[in-house]
């Protein structure tokens, strides 16, 4: 049997490895689309960590809870103002 670490470690190994493959292959014009869904997809976080922040099991969820919500907004807004700075980059230039 595989202990429970080196299996968590595979997994994560993996993902960096997929991840940083799939980031490197996509091309310049689909980088502003794919922003916008992780932007939302880290709304979705915002949302589950406002869930358990107003669960009042313990104060370690309240505060796991708060800096949830904090650093998930941190990436929303950032993520936006980026995706909005991109998308000025390919409009016409007036005059």
């Amino acid at each position: 049997m595989i202990p429970a670490e080196v299996f968590l470690t595979f997994i994560l190994m993996l993902s960096i490895f997929l991840g940083f493959e799939l980031i490197n292959k996509v091309p310049a014009t689909l980088h502003t689309p794919l922003m916008s869904g992780a932007n939302a997809i880290s709304g979705i976080t915002v949302v589950g960590a406002i869930a358990l922040a107003g669960t009042g099991e313990s104060d370690l969820a309240q505060w796991l809870g708060f800096f949830a919500v904090a650093l998930a907004s941190i990436n929303v807004v950032g993520g936006y103002l980026v995706t909005d700075r991109m998308l000025a980059m390919f409009k016409k230039k007036e005059g």
